[in-house]
């Protein structure tokens, strides 16, 4: 008598093989548990059950055992010999439930490899769902899955009864949510099989009510009694405004305080006790700058020290190519597992648009969460509309309170922009009076340009920031022109711009808060990743003309702390050239023109920023890409166009972006344990305090010198002497030598 056939979903190189079934009846518990929380637990749970189908097909099961490279065995691709899987479970959802609930299902099945797809064919569309269900209907080996010894409980299931979620713009989420629960927990019993030291680490993290106590406990040092300075007693009055304000139920909220009003632990504060007091997972922040994450994600690492490495910081955008996917480089994108997550408004906002399985992954981690948006006027005019939609979803459906964080609070209300009617959010204010605590905490004059015609010249420039001891210069969005100043500077000078990673920015920053601290001559030239939150004070802060905003960040790099026993001087020149690079970089500076035209006060008042913020979104098209019409499903059909959205919904168009992992310092170490290890999660978590992100004719030039080449899909610095000390990552290697023996 023969043996029963024995059905498998992955086998190991060490000769384990693991069972389809069991497979399927995990994922299907895991995907189940992660969408309990909004609620949609019977769609995750049939999904799981139906996702690998396809591999009870005889052709899939014979590549399976006789390949040669068992770890990608179970990979669809375009490679050679790979059997295509994901169709199958697509066509039985829509045989077994109707096309109408079963077309829901086929977005999540057919998509768990390649990503969500659209359901008509577009231009950016690859294998429209459409397409493929019709052709695999129409394939007689679908069937002989379908045949096959699947066992009762997985081949017939009961159809979902929960309801589908957000209405016809909300839908959308609704299945990239339950897409994220399906893909996480593909990927999370597919590690458990191939790598079970590692999947035992996972989710191991202490709970809010733990993270608050560690907390309290650290900020109870700056509660003594004996306060020296008068800014410390404002401080506790705005962690205490937060903590009272955490009692109120989940929902929007605003908190306005002026650079140096210890917004960050703050902000914190607010989120853990309304965790606590509301039962919320986790909390995100979402800052606008790189320089920002690193530096915040420093303070939470110090405060949470006694608990271990709780911290995760997601803002690399050096996913592998997914021409280029392998096992490990599946299993180690981010999911967000951890109780802290410090992440950029990109990875965050992107991702709820995303179709791709790695950056769709963490989604459902979003749920049930606190949301602290830091500097929140940094969100992207163009796609106001979209974002204020999405956090509204998120707050009715998937319960996420946000707080709108900054000094300079955008207008978000309802109100009519170039014939949109802008829905906006009404949010509730943590401080009692922000105008009243802007004036408690001024610390600095701002001198405006005479002339807004006649710009300095860089020598010009460069010469009277050389007459200060202690000065910083912060240039408008051009990488080039932050070179070009730092090479008229004297020596000694510090440069900090993108080019240069983030461990390279945050130990420059650290010896300029040592030279500061000891009184030694400081002059800094910036881009503006600096002004937003970064924690350096000097005297005197020039800042290249901008939006009302960038002005206001800025003047917050100056007598930060108070501690000088006069105001701090802010002067606003103009810069040669453009306001900036781009678009929007000229409308917010001719907003601040507009505002000030005339105005003789305080250009940092909080009233002004009203006015400006209407007039900026009063300019430009909220937005821009018409997602708004995108998102709207076909009801017949049931019709989206996910990889269409994901396209179109870029807050940085990083189409022609690529990242580099670099040699500096301890870089080029993970750099050779990427080499011989291939990319696991926590190496990848190490190498982005070491990645620098270039523009498509940069790498492209660089690639074809040969400096930089490809490890398992990631870009790596391979040549020696293109990175240096001084300015980070050079692109002009002629520059590179010069910076050398500067």
């Amino acid at each position: 008598m023969s043996q029963p056939q024995e059905y498998l979903a992955h086998t190991h190189p060490d000769g384990r093989t693991h069972a389809l079934a069991a497979h399927l009846r995990k994922v299907a518990e895991l995907a189940a548990c992660h969408a309990q929380a909004f609620g949609s637990e019977d769609w995750a749970k049939l999904a799981g059950l139906w996702h690998d189908l396809g591999k009870y097909r005889p052709a899939f099961q014979r590549y399976i055992k006789q390949s040669n490279d068992k770890n990608e065995a179970h990979i669809e691709g375009v490679a050679k010999g790979r059997v295509e899987h994901s169709a199958a479970g697509a066509v039985y959802a829509e045989k077994m439930l109707g096309e109408q609930h079963g077309r829901i299902l086929a977005y999540l099945i057919a998509g768990h490899h390649a990503g969500l797809p659209d359901y008509e064919p577009d231009e950016y569309s690859r294998g429209a769902l459409k397409a493929r269900l019709a052709k695999a209907k129409q394939e007689r080996h679908l069937e002989e899955a379908f045949s096959a010894a699947i066992p009762d409980d997985v081949r017939v299931a009961k159809a979902p009864t929960s309801p589908v979620l957000g209405g016809t713009e909300g839908f959308h989420l609704w299945v990239r949510m339950l897409f994220s629960c399906l893909v996480d927990a593909d990927f999370l019993d597919t590690e458990a099989f191939m790598d079970d030291q590692r999947a035992a680490l996972r989710s191991d993290y202490p709970n809010l009510t733990a993270l608050l106590q560690q907390f309290n406990h650290y900020m109870a040092a700056f509660a003594a009694p004996q306060v020296i300075k008068p800014v410390d007693h404002i401080r506790q009055q705005v962690l205490q405004h937060c903590r009272d304000a955490a009692q109120q139920a989940p929902g929007l909220f605003s908190l306005t305080v002026p650079t140096g009003g210890g917004k960050t632990l703050s902000s914190l504060a607010f989120a853990l006790e309304h965790a606590k007091q509301y039962g919320k997972q986790r909390v995100i922040y979402a800052i606008p700058y790189t320089s920002i994450i690193e530096q915040t994600a420093e303070v939470f690492r110090e405060v949470f020290a006694p608990l271990g490495d709780i911290v995760i910081e997601h803002h690399s955008q050096a996913d592998v190519d997914s021409s280029q996917e392998t096992s490990k480089s599946r299993l180690a994108c981010e999911n967000w597992d951890a109780p802290l997550i410090v992440t950029t408004n990109v990875q965050f906002f992107e991702s709820l648009y995303a179709a791709r399985t790695s950056r769709c992954r963490k989604l459902h981690n979003i749920v049930n969460s606190v949301v602290i948006l830091d500097e929140a006027q940094m969100l992207p005019p163009e796609y106001l509309q979209t974002i204020t939609h999405t956090i509204d979803l998120l707050r009715k459906y998937y319960g996420v309170s946000f707080v709108f964080c900054t000094a300079t609070q955008p207008e978000l209300g309802q109100q009519r922009q170039l014939g949109r009617v802008f829905k906006g959010l009404e949010t509730q204010e943590i401080i009692p009076e922000p105008t009243a605590l802007y004036q408690s905490l001024r610390r600095v004059t701002v001198e405006l340009p005479r002339d807004y015609s006649s710009p300095l010249t860089w020598p010009d420039l460069a010469a009277e920031l050389s007459e200060h001891e202690q000065v910083l210069c912060i240039v408008n969005g051009a990488r080039k022109d932050a070179r070009e100043l730092f090479r008229l500077m004297p020596e000694g000078t510090y440069h900090l711009s993108a080019l240069m990673c983030g461990q390279h920015r945050s130990d420059q920053l650290a010896e300029i808060r040592a030279r500061l601290e000891r009184g030694d001559p400081v002059r800094i030239v910036s881009t503006p990743l600096i002004e937003a939150g970064v924690d350096i004070s000097l005297p005197v802060v020039y800042r290249a003309f901008s939006g009302l905003d960038s002005i206001a960040q800025a003047a917050g790099r100056c007598n930060r702390h108070g501690e000088l026993p006069e105001l701090g001087k802010v002067k606003i020149f103009l810069a040669p050239g453009a306001t900036g690079p781009g678009k929007l970089a000229r409308m917010r500076a001719s907003s601040a023109q507009e505002v000030l035209h005339g105005f003789s006060g305080d250009p940092l008042l909080p009233a002004l920023f009203k006015r400006y913020f209407e007039l900026l979104y009063g300019s430009v098209d909220i937005d821009t890409k018409d997602i708004s019409k995108l998102v709207r499903l076909d009801d017949r059909t049931l019709g989206l166009s996910f990889r269409t959205l994901a396209s179109r919904f870029k807050l940085i168009d990083d189409e022609d972006q690529h990242t580099v992992f670099v040699c500096y310092r301890e870089g080029e170490h993970w750099i050779e344990t990427l080499r011989n290890k291939g990319p696991e999660r926590w190496l990848l978590r190490k190498l982005q305090r070491f990645s620098v992100s270039i523009y498509e004719n940069e790498f492209n030039r660089l690639l074809h010198d040969g400096v930089i080449e490809s490890v398992h899909g990631y870009f790596v610095q391979k040549t020696a002497g293109i990175y240096n000390e001084k300015i980070g990552l050079s692109l002009d290697f002629s520059y590179a030598a010069d910076a050398l023996i500067l």
